[in-house]
């Protein structure tokens, strides 16, 4: 976790961080809590084959991953899918058709700041496997992968691996 000593509130080096959730100033008695944060993943599925990408950023930079993104404010998880899946792959979706399934906690890491998350696992069927434009500036490549080949060590994040697990044995 990246050390923040400054307080942004009095400008005093005099901000310590808790260990696990946030920061607080011994001068002014500023509070900065570092909640967690709201993120969707959707499996898109066609037979037995799922769809992931692989990621052109860091984090994990070049793993597979599943199509989503943290939750915007005022934005429900649904629609969160809706537009992650349009910015990165240009999928338009129909929501009502998502199936929620899991989720489960998560750590961020982004720029040696540990973000917690709590993932939302999603599924969208579709009855024909499709192209995509893909936004190279996240993601490097998608593939269809049949459900008995997908290698969880492949995968990005712990949280994705975790739910991969059970989905893979339903």
């Amino acid at each position: 976790m990246k050390n923040l000593s400054f307080c942004p509130s009095c400008g005093e080096k005099t901000l310590n961080w808790d260990q696990e959730k946030k920061w607080s100033c011994n001068n002014c008695s500023f509070v900065l809590y570092n909640n967690v944060a709201g993120a969707v993943a959707v499996v898109i599925k066609c037979g037995n084959e799922i769809f992931l990408t692989r990621r052109n950023q860091d984090p994990k930079k070049g793993k597979l991953d599943m199509a989503g993104g943290f939750i915007d404010p005022k934005e429900s998880a649904e629609t969160t899918c809706e537009r992650e899946l349009f910015e990165e792959l240009k999928l338009n979706i129909d929501p009502s058709k998502l199936k929620y399934l899991a989720s489960l906690p998560n750590v961020y890491q982004y720029k040696e700041i540990d973000y917690n998350t709590i993932d939302l696992f999603f599924e969208y069927e579709v009855d024909e496997k499709f192209d995509v434009d893909l936004e190279l500036s996240e993601i490097s490549d998608a593939v269809w992968i049949p459900l008995d080949e997908v290698n969880l060590e492949d995968i990005a994040f712990d949280s994705q691996k975790n739910f991969m697990k059970t989905y893979l044995n339903h």
